[in-house]
């Protein structure tokens, strides 16, 4: 009974099974103890939730804070804010002065495309991207220019100009050649995109910029020569140039951007050879120098590119045959090579087979010759799309481009093709106006699929009417 009582103190709640062994006068004593001990077990559990509720509240008021709290915590620095607030009412006006802001840029109504961080207890702006990048963005004024006040931004990683320049004639504005150097240590991405009122030359001062990883100057007004000093950006990632009037030749400089990924300088007026150290990109995966006016042949060190997923030289002037280190480039995805009408060269030349992660292939108006080699183009399992349009491609078109699977685009058109097409009604009606074999006088089709099947090549005679003609 002692062990029975002691057990009763130490475990209230299980003492309640206990009960019916005792006598009456020990059950009673025992109830007693028993409402005691329930009521303090209760009375600690109340405690306890409400001490934790206290302390969730706490938290969550130092987690959240007033709008007085976020103030102490981080006001912006007040020379930060001036350079800020000057350089937006450069772009977008003095109208602006930044009084529907609160507690201030970086608060709780921030202003779009405006980043900030903490540093040393202050706010500073991190990315800054002018223009209507977002459907609240503060759109630029038809007269914005830039001030200086842009480069006191001591901590700016990130800046964007996107369609803030809008005229050439009415606002012509040049990129600043100067100060770029107050931010040589933070910048690591800077863009200009959409910009027709956005003239001259891109300054030499950028190549001062050494932790830059993306350059993106896409589709604005520049001219002049592309500034060797570029070349200097070493940790650059990203280069992209297309879209504007640039001329002259591409810089030699280029060739030690080692850490390129994406280099695209497409849609200039760049002139000259390609410059033998693109062989020395070899982290590149993409390389755009397309609608150009480049030429001479294409380097054998393009084989150091291993990497490379995308090769886009099509509307240039390139010449020389089609260089046997192509084969080499095992990685490619899509080669476009075409509207290069000098190059020339026989098509069985390359062996195609050995790049089997093909899926574009663009060969069409480059003056090739030979005839179509099946063997090792028909094995590319991942081809979708083949163009040898417009060249002097002689022969047969085979069967066994029925077996890629993945083909849906096969344009043989403007050659010196012969006899019948023995493809299936059942390709015609997968390719549609997909497969093009016009402009080839000496090729036929089957002229029973003229009767049994709706899906015809586009402009090839039936073989009766062609021996009728012929």
């Amino acid at each position: 009974m002692l062990i029975s009582l002691l057990y009763s103190f130490s475990h209230p709640f299980d003492s309640l099974f206990l009960l019916p062994s005792l006598g009456l006068t020990s059950t009673l004593y025992l109830s007693s103890l028993l409402v005691s001990q329930l009521m303090k077990a209760i009375k600690k559990t109340i405690i306890m939730r409400i001490v934790i509720i206290v302390i969730v509240f706490a938290v969550v008021l130092v987690l959240c804070g007033s709008e007085e709290d976020v103030i102490s915590i981080a006001p912006m620095e007040a020379k930060e804010q001036e350079a800020l607030y000057s350089a937006i009412q450069g772009f977008i006006g003095k109208w602006w002065n930044g009084t529907d802001l609160y507690p201030d840029p970086c608060g709780w109504t921030p202003i779009q495309g405006v980043s900030c961080d903490i540093f040393n207890g202050l706010w500073y702006v991190t990315s800054m991207n002018i223009g209507p990048v977002y459907d609240n963005s503060l759109s630029c004024t038809p007269n914005a220019i830039f001030t200086h006040h842009l480069f006191e931004l001591k901590h700016l990683k990130s800046l964007s100009f996107f369609n803030c320049f809008f005229s050439p004639t009415q606002n012509p504005t040049q990129i600043p050649s100067s100060n770029w150097q107050n931010l040589v240590d933070t910048l690591e991405s800077l863009e200009f995109r959409l910009n027709p009122g956005l003239v001259g030359a891109i300054p030499t001062g950028l190549g001062c910029l050494k932790n830059l990883q993306s350059l993106v100057i896409l589709e604005n007004g520049l001219t002049s020569r592309l500034p060797i000093e570029l070349g200097n950006l070493t940790k650059l990632k990203r280069l992209v140039l297309a879209g504007n009037k640039f001329t002259g030749k591409i810089p030699v400089s280029f060739g030690g951007l080692t850490e390129l990924l994406i280099l695209d300088i497409s849609r200039n007026h760049l002139f000259g050879s390609m410059p033998l150290t693109m062989g020395g990109l070899t982290s590149l995966l993409k390389l755009d120098l397309s609608n150009n006016m480049l030429e001479g042949k294409l380097p054998k060190e393009l084989r150091n590119l291993k990497n490379l997923t995308l090769l886009d030289l099509r509307s240039n002037r390139f010449s020389g045959e089609l260089t046997k280190s192509l084969e080499e480039m095992v990685a490619l995805k899509e080669m476009v090579i075409s509207h290069n009408p000098n190059i020339g060269g026989n098509l069985t030349g390359i062996q195609w087979q050995k790049l089997e992660n093909l899926e574009i292939l663009d060969l069409s108006d480059m003056g090739l010759t030979g005839t179509i080699p099946e063997k090792s183009i028909t094995v590319l399992r991942r081809l979708r799309f083949l163009g040898l349009g417009d060249n002097k491609v002689t022969g047969r078109v085979s069967i066994e481009f029925e077996s890629m699977s993945s083909l849906s685009s096969l344009y043989v058109n403007g050659n010196n093709l012969t006899g019948k097409l023995e493809l299936s009604d059942l390709f015609y009606k997968k390719m549609g106006r997909r497969f093009g074999a016009w402009n080839n006088p000496n090729l036929c089709y089957k002229v029973e699929l003229r009767s049994t099947s709706d899906s015809v090549p586009f402009g090839v005679r039936p073989c009766s009417e062609t021996n009728k003609r012929l």
